[in-house]
């Protein structure tokens, strides 16, 4: 199956959300259905319909047994590979190769989370990942992960290239700019670069606004090929480009502090798509922190190397700028269960429709969505969306 043939052979047809924010007497299982059935609704399909599965799950090593039986599902192509919050993203590889191969004919891409309210908490759960799972060479130094590592490679960006805290600060305060106008965002207050430089520290240089929000929230995408797509009902989501790439687990084994995989992820992407950074119109990226956006507008080639914090802070990415990113209000401001990929994915696929409202862009025909995960910008997968007017 040659590389070019796969550019543009699949399509979003459908996405779903439910939960987002609080979902208080609701499973982490109970919303992701939720999800399930508006993506599956959304796209003119029923259930039965569905015969292929992607999903990952923090809490349970084989969760896509837990959502086909939940579902009823009997697919004939599963995929459950996890590395993080950039899974979701990282499926639409293989969903998009076994669509193109015949295996199955409707995937469904899904993930809930009820970390916010759920009885068994954030912390409990990390203390047990932590304990069936140790990291060997970060553990003794009992790092407060995710913010410890991030923390540690904003500060080498810092040490190295100059990037100041109110470069990261305006990260945080163009997402929540754009967060105002989505009245779904769990965050929607003002906020100003003296806001977040005064809040309380959690992990030097971050203060919590610095940190992406804690929330529940469930986010589902189905997807199929092409010449399925043209007859739902929804404008499809073209898949143009995608790629993944895995460098390293632990912030002690980088190689570089300053650098992520997405340089290889995003170019293998733009590879597939035929396409450039100057092609693309908006990106929607995994902030976690607000160094991950800079990192990444580095490694993706909107700016060279350690140019990143003057990039954004210039203006660019809020609304009414050049290159918006994060137009829901990302992981900082609007929803972030745990893992965000899929919804930067579903924002993605709801700016190509022209379906936002008052955050929606007009003329958006390609949309660069990145996922990030793990502790230390470990795991990074680039797909590249596309309306038909970029077939």
């Amino acid at each position: 199956m040659a590389r070019d043939n796969l550019r543009g052979a699949t399509a979003i047809v459908g996405v779903g959300m439910a939960g987002c924010g609080e979902a208080r007497g609701y499973s982490e299982i109970e919303i992701l259905a939720q999800a399930a059935h508006a993506a599956i609704s959304d796209a003119g399909l029923r259930l039965q319909d569905i015969d292929g599965l992607c999903t990952a799950n923090l809490n349970a090593a084989m969760w896509p047994l837990n959502v086909a039986e939940y579902l009823g599902l009997r697919p004939s192509f599963i995929e459950g590979t996890n590395i993080g919050g950039s899974a979701f993203v990282a499926h639409l590889q293989p969903a998009m190769l076994a669509l193109s191969a015949g295996l199955c004919n409707a995937v469904l891409v899904c993930y809930g989370s009820t970390q916010r309210t759920a009885t068994f908490g954030r912390k409990a759960r990390t203390a047990a990942r932590n304990m069936l799972d140790p990291a060997p060479f970060d553990a003794p130094y009992q790092p407060f992960n995710p913010p410890s590592s991030y923390a540690l490679i904003a500060a080498r960006h810092m040490h190295e290239f100059g990037t100041t805290r109110q470069h990261l600060a305006e990260v945080a305060v163009s997402a929540r700019s754009w967060a105002q106008l989505n009245p779904a965002a769990f965050s929607r207050k003002p906020l100003t670069i003296d806001d977040v430089l005064s809040a309380r520290m959690v992990s030097d240089p971050f203060t919590v606004h610095d940190c992406c929000i804690v929330t529940d929230g469930a986010g589902a995408f189905v997807l199929m090929r092409a010449d399925a797509a043209k007859d739902r009902p929804q404008r499809p989501a073209y898949l143009l480009g995608i790629g993944t790439a895995v460098w390293h687990r632990t912030v002690s084994n980088m190689a570089d502090l300053a650098v992520t995989p997405a340089q290889d992820s995003g170019r293998r992407a733009y590879a597939m798509a035929g396409m450039q950074a100057n092609d693309i119109d908006m990106l929607q990226l995994y902030d976690a922190f607000t160094i991950n956006p800079i990192l990444f507008v580095e490694d993706l080639g909107f700016c060279r190397k350690g140019e990143g914090g003057p990039f954004i802070a210039s203006g660019l990415t809020r609304p009414g700028g050049k290159l918006p990113i994060n137009t829901n209000g990302g992981g900082l401001s609007c929803v972030q269960p745990n893992m965000y990929g899929v919804f930067a994915v579903i924002e993605a696929v709801q700016q190509l429709r022209g379906a936002c409202g008052d955050r929606q862009v007009a003329n958006t025909n390609a949309v660069l969505v990145n996922g990030n995960g793990g502790n230390a910008a470990s795991s990074q997968s680039t797909a590249i969306l596309g309306s038909s007017a970029t077939l």
